[in-house]
């Protein structure tokens, strides 16, 4: 297990605040890059639906970033989000780093440096646990979604991109 000492310190920062709030569960370090759903999976030995990606996006009207934290197995829909948060467009790796306090491909769904508006894929509470960035490309940690929801305030939303044809 990775002591708070070992971590990078992105991923330190998320590690001090989870024991500030009593989380059960370390963050812990990938061998491998956790920068996509698909190797976070395989490091971890779990499906990558269990892999909660944050996607950032900005919101055009006041440029606040909204994060979606989405199942690794499921695209977002931005129309899906537009209808929650307004219309929003792509979230540069700058913008991100500047509103979250994290680098693209270990965003941390919670921690972040300015006010975020966050929404959780509602298809992530099918699961008993799942893993989120821990503020590193290398860095995780384990939850539920039901801690996902209370750590970030968010709600639960449908923001999946749906392609089968209706029934």
């Amino acid at each position: 297990m990775d002591t708070p000492d070992s971590l990078p310190e992105s991923a330190r920062r998320v590690a001090d605040l989870l024991g500030a709030i009593g989380h059960a569960h370390p963050v812990i370090l990938l061998p491998a890059t956790g920068r996509t759903s698909a190797e976070a999976a395989a490091a971890l030995g779990c499906d990558v639906a269990e892999i909660a990606k944050s996607v950032v996006m900005r919101r055009l009207a006041d440029d606040t970033a909204v994060m979606v934290v989405a199942s690794g197995a499921n695209r977002v829909d931005e129309q899906k989000v537009a209808a929650l948060v307004g219309a929003v467009g792509k979230a540069d790796a700058r913008f991100v780093k500047a509103h979250t306090g994290y680098s693209i491909g270990g965003v941390c769904p919670i921690g972040h440096c300015q006010t975020v508006r966050v929404l959780v894929d509602a298809d992530l509470l099918r699961f008993d646990r799942i893993w989120v960035a821990a503020g590193h490309p290398h860095a995780v940690f384990k939850l539920s979604p039901r801690e996902l929801l209370t750590m970030t305030g968010a709600p639960a939303v449908d923001v999946a991109l749906r392609t089968e044809p209706a029934a």
